[in-house]
């Protein structure tokens, strides 16, 4: 166990430094001195004796290997892709953003279920024509949300989900933590899962495992009143599979928040495809006093050996 007056060099590596140094530097950490740089190559020129670093995996990606001394990275997000490509060192404790993001997910998915069942665009658009439009509603008591993958932020769209009298089901590697979840569903299931579903919200990491885990055939054992919402990553779902089930109506409609490339390229059929809501990687944003007591905590931790919270696993990927 290290003894908290041990001096540990930390380098904030984010376009939000300034922030987040502020946040952490309020808390008087023992032991621990600050450098900050938005840019990879400030960061290798400064950084070489940090042991910590703090930031954003696409630009901590960029330094690792020219940073000897690393023995702790805590990431600004939750995904930790560009952390995972095999030339890049794995020597390192790997914690990232967790239990942060639910409520606005929350608010994200559950937005777009309640526009679709009280119909607000149609009548919107009703309103816009000078048409009285008292047409039936629906409702989601007693609808079925599948959640694939129950994470944290599962986990708090099962609860919410719960709050408006839903049923839910989960499709996960192993795990059954979630007490909102009225039954879980594994490896070979996944068309089990999929059988009576009104709304798929995936939320899967991008992992080799998960590639493309919502495919042609996913989709033909979907009912044809389901709908996607995708607010995990682009790599789990096929895309040009979802095209051909949105416009030959065997899928109802798709909220998608991530795509397989981003920006979308401005000539994918998605953009023109039936019932289909594209929202530009915008369903939750970090809230930096969040994921800076996230640092200060597992920092805490660290001083005295104990274990990290949301610690990565490097051949899961999350």
């Amino acid at each position: 166990m290290e003894n908290e007056s041990d001096l540990h060099q930390l380098l904030i590596l984010s376009k939000d430094f300034e922030i987040y140094k502020h946040l952490i530097e309020q808390m008087n950490l023992p032991g621990l001195s600050i450098l900050v740089a938005s840019e990879p190559n400030d960061a290798i020129y400064i950084g070489g004796d940090c042991d910590l670093i703090f930031g954003e995996p696409l630009l901590v990606s960029k330094v690792l290997n020219h940073l000897p001394h690393i023995k702790w990275v805590q990431t600004s997000w939750a995904g930790v892709e560009p952390l995972l490509v095999p030339s890049i060192r794995r020597d390192y404790i790997l914690t990232n953003a967790r239990n942060v993001y639910g409520l606005m997910m929350s608010e994200y998915v559950f937005g777009y279920l309640l526009m679709i069942e009280r119909r607000i665009l149609p009548r919107w658009q009703a309103q816009l024509s000078g048409k009285w439009d008292d047409s039936p509603y629906s409702t989601l008591k007693g609808k079925l949300l599948g959640l694939m993958g129950v994470g944290t932020i599962g986990a708090h769209l099962a609860g919410t989900a719960k709050h408006f009298g839903m049923r839910v089901y989960g499709y996960t590697y192993k795990t059954e933590t979630c007490a909102d979840v009225d039954r879980y569903f594994h490896g070979n299931e996944r068309f089990n899962f999929a059988a009576d579903l009104d709304y798929l919200v995936c939320c899967l990491p991008g992992t080799i495992a998960t590639a493309c885990i919502v495919d042609e055939a996913f989709f033909s054992a979907l009912p044809h009143r389901a709908w996607l919402v995708n607010i995990g990553r682009g790599t789990t779902v096929n895309e040009a599979a979802l095209v051909e089930a949105l416009t030959n109506r065997s899928l109802a409609g798709a909220v998608l928040d991530v795509f397989m490339e981003e920006p979308l390229p401005r000539a994918h059929p998605l953009w023109s495809t039936p019932n289909t809501f594209i929202t530009s990687h915008t369903a939750t944003r970090n809230y930096p006093p969040d994921i800076a007591s996230l640092f200060i905590e597992n920092y805490k931790l660290f001083i005295i050996g104990k274990p990290l919270l949301y610690q990565v696993n490097f051949e899961r990927g999350y």
